[in-house]
């Protein structure tokens, strides 16, 4: 198997904080419960305010597939866009 790592980078508007990070918490339990492909998904602050990282790792290409198109990345991740501040910034890796 060759895992597929992700470091999504989200800005979030200023005041947006909480919110955000309020509804990534209910993603984040979603896509633990119910993808088995997923071995990692945890959202990070960084030094920057209202920067944010999510760190995830899948087994292949067909469980990054599957979170794209799962309800509850579509309708959790939904509720995020009014928060942000842009487009998330995602950078894919492949295991070496």
């Amino acid at each position: 198997m060759s895992a597929i790592g992700v470091i999504a980078t989200l800005r979030v508007q200023s005041g947006k904080e909480a919110e955000f990070e309020g509804v990534f918490a209910e993603l984040a339990a979603a896509v633990n419960a119910n993808e088995a492909g997923n071995s990692y998904y945890r959202l990070f602050k960084t030094g920057e305010t209202g920067v944010y990282k999510v760190l995830e790792c899948y087994d292949d290409q067909v469980a990054l597939d599957a979170h794209r198109a799962s309800d509850h990345f579509r309708g959790i991740g939904a509720r995020l866009g009014p928060c942000l501040a842009g487009a998330p910034e995602i950078e894919t890796l492949s295991a070496a």
